[in-house]
Parts: structure tokens; sequence; C-alpha cells
């Protein structure tokens, strides 16, 4: 956190510096000494105490308050559901307690290292580089770019990327005061100044060392001591400070990764049936290290993690393998992110569905579909065309439709659509550079209502009238069609109307020698009314289109595909018009898939009746290629 150009450490809770001089010395001196002597808060509650628990994980923190209390509540812009107290009647201010002190600085976190501008103060020797919207910019540039108007050289420790932020250690405190400085200096190419924070932090994690032999011992004894087996319950609340490590000087931090491996090795091996764990109040700011309890505490189902530092909800996302039924977020960060309480409790359950509790309210029974094992979706079933007669007509339809519209000239289309008719094309939203995706050319014109707000927008970007529609049409890229890949779901029809879906699968073709090569996977919806004697014509078009999946491709094209001819028989020899017609009796395909079969067997009757049965058997060979 910035203020005045002085930067917090990334973890630090507080918003302001204290204002109020009462007790705290002169413009960001060092608060009251007497408070740098405060004893840590004792432990005052385990899960292996007698009786009943009122809450299945209570807060047991012995933390006294601060003085001060009070707090303008209408300054508060913010639902916070269960946040945390006002800074300055904030509890666990002391080291003991829930404040974000820097190591090395007596008294905690309430006191301000950076008040004055001299720079980094030395704690405990390591310093943490953070370069917010770091993932866009390429290591070695962001890297050179810093060195090169950088005073000191430096040497970056354990570069990484955390969500949008990069970051890495520096071991040097005149390397971090002169990077520092280098904040706003270096402009991107897209204009934008680079911003550096520096902040004094612990080192990195694969630096600290792991738990002795001895002191994993004393480990395992204290969370003994600490386990309530009548309910499976282990209370780890505040473990930092608990009497019996302290007194052997075993520091456990669980915001470590070391430290948490130990702890989850050892209810792994101690305790597999867990059903509670309280963290509560322990610092914890990332979850990454508490991935393993997916696997490793499968029967876990409440999980206190109050009190932390835990700034965003996306950190829940590592631990959603749970089958949590209760959980406690309250007093983290994380909590006043969120417009109201139902924003944060569809937050919370869209990771956990199964949960019933949260921060110790009842919420209203899940609901969902409760599958404990694996289960495959069943295999689509084709097409529903209603009747026979309706799927002719269908058919016919959507041979003479994509005949066109896969030639060079879309223009004769025009008999296909009504004069006032209207079409829509739509794809998915995506956070990425549209132009760098191969549905960059549909993109711009995407009627994405999830997307797309403005009214005016809207409707300008609805193809009005048909000569718009087919003019539009003649726009987007070249295609050839998969026909054997279509499913067709009649959705209504009646005397004078017929509404249907068509699905399949297209690739743009070579136009110019430029191709992306990309196959798609698209979804038309045409509602149709008669025309002639057995005709259709759209009076509304709506087209989605998006990235085919693995599969889909895998199974694109493998079918043989007729080619798009003004004469369904060119002219043929005699023996070859005798054997086009035998096959197609035999088969019961019409001529133009009859030829097609011979031509690719080399006119080989056998062969092509052989293929012809087995891509049959399989399903491959359309419903069109028998229409005659």
């Amino acid at each position: 956190m910035a203020d005045g150009g002085h930067y917090y450490n990334e973890h630090d809770d507080r918003t302001a510096p204290f204002r109020n001089s009462k007790g705290r010395g002169h413009k960001g001196r060092s608060y009251d000494k007497s408070r740098r002597g405060r004893q840590r808060g004792n432990h005052t509650g385990r899960f292996g105490g007698p009786g009943p628990r009122s809450r299945l994980l209570d807060d047991t923190d012995g933390d006294v308050n601060m003085s001060d209390s009070s707090q303008d509540s209408s300054s508060l812009n913010r639902f916070n559901p269960y946040g945390r107290p006002s800074r300055k009647g904030d509890k666990q201010q002391g080291e003991g307690g829930g404040g974000r002190g820097v190591p090395g600085v007596p008294g905690g976190g309430s006191s301000s290292i950076f008040r004055r501008d001299r720079g980094l103060r030395k704690t405990s020797g390591w310093y943490k580089v953070t370069i917010p919207h770091g993932r866009k910019y390429e290591k070695k540039w962001l890297i050179t770019a810093l060195q090169n108007i950088c005073s000191v050289q430096y040497t970056p420790i354990q570069y990484h990327v955390d969500h949008q932020r990069a970051h890495f250690f520096l071991d040097d405190p005149a390397a971090a005061n002169a990077l520092r400085r280098c904040s706003h200096k270096i402009t991107d190419s897209d204009g934008y100044k680079v911003e550096v924070h520096v902040n004094p932090s612990y080192p990195p994690s694969f630096l600290q060392s792991d738990l002795k032999p001895e002191q994993l011992e004393h480990l395992k004894q204290c969370m003994a001591g600490r386990f309530n087996g009548s309910q499976q319950a282990l209370d780890l609340s505040n473990i930092r400070t608990d009497e019996d490590l302290v007194s052997k000087n075993i520091e456990v931090i669980l915001n470590r990764k070391t430290n948490m491996e130990a702890v989850i090795k050892i209810i792994e091996e101690n305790i597999p049936e867990l059903a509670c764990l309280n963290l509560s109040n322990n610092r914890i700011h990332k979850l990454d290290d508490l991935t393993d309890a997916v696997t490793k505490v499968p029967n876990l189902k409440a999980l206190d993690l109050s009190q932390n530092e835990l700034k965003t909800d996306r950190e829940l996302d590592k631990i959603k393998g749970l089958k949590l039924v209760e959980l406690w977020l309250s007093k983290n960060p994380l909590c006043v992110h969120f417009k109201d309480h139902a924003a944060y409790i569809s937050a919370v359950r869209q990771r956990f569905p199964r949960l019933l509790k949260l921060d110790g309210h009842d919420l209203p029974p899940p609901i969902g579909f409760d599958v404990e094992t694996p289960t495959a979706i069943p295999p689509c079933k084709g097409s529903c065309f209603g009747s026979d007669e309706i799927k002719a007509l269908i058919l016919r339809f959507l041979q003479q439709y994509y005949s066109i519209y896969d030639s060079g000239d879309r223009q004769p289309l025009l008999d296909a659509y009504h004069d006032g008719a209207s079409l829509s094309i739509t794809t998915p939203y995506t956070s990425q550079n549209p132009s760098r995706s191969s549905l960059g050319e549909y993109y711009k014109d995407s009627r994405n209502l999830k997307r797309i707000k403005d009214s005016t927008m809207r409707f300008r970007l609805l193809k009005h009238t048909r000569l718009n529609v087919v003019a539009f049409l003649n726009e987007l890229p070249k295609t050839q069609h998969d026909i054997a890949s279509f499913t067709v779901d009649v959705n209504t029809y009646t005397n004078t109307l017929l509404s249907f879906t068509v699905s399949g699968i297209f690739k743009e073709v070579v136009v110019d020698g430029k191709s992306r090569e990309s196959t798609m996977a698209f979804s038309r919806v045409f509602i149709t009314v008669p025309a002639g004697n057995s005709g259709l014509c759209i009076v509304n078009d709506q087209l989605f289109i998006r990235m085919a999946t693995t599969e889909e491709i895998r199974r694109a094209f493998v079918a043989p595909a007729p080619t798009p001819s003004s004469s369904p028989v060119p002219t043929l020899t005699a023996p070859q018009q005798e054997m086009l017609t035998a096959f197609s009796l035999k088969s019961g395909m019409n001529l133009e898939w009859s030829q097609k079969c011979l031509q690719d067997n080399e006119w080989d009757f056998n062969r092509a009746a052989q293929i012809f049965t087995q891509l049959k058997a399989e399903g491959k060979i359309p419903d069109v290629a028998f229409i005659k």
C-alpha cells in the first residue's frame, strides 16, 4: 500500500496511518513504548476441552481491545459482511494478535516503519519487489529495463507471477532502496508507466528451513493437545503463540510452505479422519500450501480460516476440492470486496456447493445434483425432426443453403430471406485481445448481450432487411461446412411457421493464399415461413460461432463431402452411368453422393460398396445423402 510515496508490507492490513496522536508520539514516531512489551495473546481454548462447544470452531484468541475503539460507520462505502474492526479499534494489535507487523519491528503492525522518506528500514534483511500488472511483461524485458535505470546492480531471486502481478526478492537493502526510486520511470509499449513496489519481507519460501526432527516431535505433541477426538476436531488457531512451542523456541508460521506441509503430513499420518480444522488467526495470506489437504484430509467437513489475511476469493479455488459443509472467512480482507451479503454467499458457494453454514450463519439448503461417482454425460441422440415430411423439407433446405453459402458468391442467398428478415451473430466473450483469436473476424460484430449493454449498439449490431443480411454474410470469411456433422433440432412447427436449430462444424478455406486453418463450431437458429409449394423463407437468423473442441476437430470432415455443382450428374461414360445407377439403387443414396463415393474409390464398385457399408455402420453418412 502506498502512502505519500512510502510502501507498506504487502500483507499489512493498515489503510491509513494512525491520526490520533494520543499515546503514539508525534508525526509518525513509534507509538507508546509500553505497547511494545505487550504480551502475546494466550491460547485459552482448545478442542480438547471438556463439554460441548456452542460453536464448532470458536475464536479462542485472548487479545485485548485497544483504546479509541469508536469509528464512523458512515464512511464505509462497500458491504462488509463480517469485516475486521476499524484500525483504531482493531484487536490483536500486539505481536500475538492479528496485527500485520513486519518482522523485526517491535510492537507488531501498528507502528509505521516508512513514515519518513528515508528509504526502507531493514527488518529481516529481505525485500519483496512487486510489479502490478507485471504478468503482461516478458521477464527478460522487465528485468533488463529495471536494471538499466537502477543505480545499484542487483540479482532478482525467485521471480514469479501471481495473478496479474510479478514478484521477485532481494537481499540487498541498497538495491531495494534504489529500485523503489525506479517506480514510474519506465514506459511500456502501451504508454503506461511501470509501477515498482518494494516492501520488507520474509525470506523466500525455499530458503526457510524445514523444522528439525525434534521440533517436529514437539509440534506433534502440541497438535495432540489441541485435538478433540470426540469431534474429530483440531484447533490450530494462533499457533505461532502457543506457550509450549514458544517456551521451546519453536516458531510455527503457517504461511510458510514448509510449516504448513509439516502440519498436513502430521494430520495425514496420525488423524486421517479429521473432520474439523481451525486455522484462524495465523496470518495466512495464500492457500497454495493448503491444496494438499484436498487429498490428504479427504474427510474434512469444517474449516475455520477467519482472522487471516486472504485478500481475494480466488484463493478459495485452490481448496475447492474439499467437501466442506461449514466454513469461516470473517475478518479477512476478501470480505469487503462484495457489494452485498448475497454476492458474498454466492461467491463462496460457487466453490463449495454443499456448504450449509458460513461464518456461523445457516445457509439455505444447496440446490444441485449430488453425484458421488463420476458420471458420463449420455451420448448425443442425433437430430430430432418430428416427422419424415419435416425432415425431408429441412434437409433439402440445408443442402441448398450451404451449397450456396460455401460457394464463392453468397448473393443468391437473397432468395432464401424474407424482405424484413433480421440476423445477429454472437461469439463467446473473451478477455484476451480479439485480434489474436481465430474468432477475431467475427468478434467485432458479436451481439453478445452479456457484453453489449448499450441499447444503441445492440440495435446497430442487428442486421435488418434481406439486403443488409446478405451483404453482411458476403463479408464473412469463406467457409466449408461439414454437412455430415450437422445435428438438427426442430423447436416449433405449425402450418405457418417452422423454427429449428442446426449445429455443426466448419472451417475457413484458403482465399488469396490466406487461411488461419481454424476449425470452428456453430449453432444456428432459423425461424422460417412457407415459401412457394415446398420451400422455406427465413425471417430470423441467429448465428453463434465458437472454436471447435479437440473431439469435434478429430471427427470433422471424415465423411465424403459433395462438391457443389450446377449439374448433379456431370457427363459420364456409358459404363460409369450404368454403374452409378446401380450403386444408387443398392446404397439408397442419391446420384450426387453415389457418384462421389465411386469417384473417391476410382470407380471400383466393390470397394466403394465396402467403404459405404463401413461409413454407414459408423453413422458418418449424413441424412442429406439419401434425399432423392
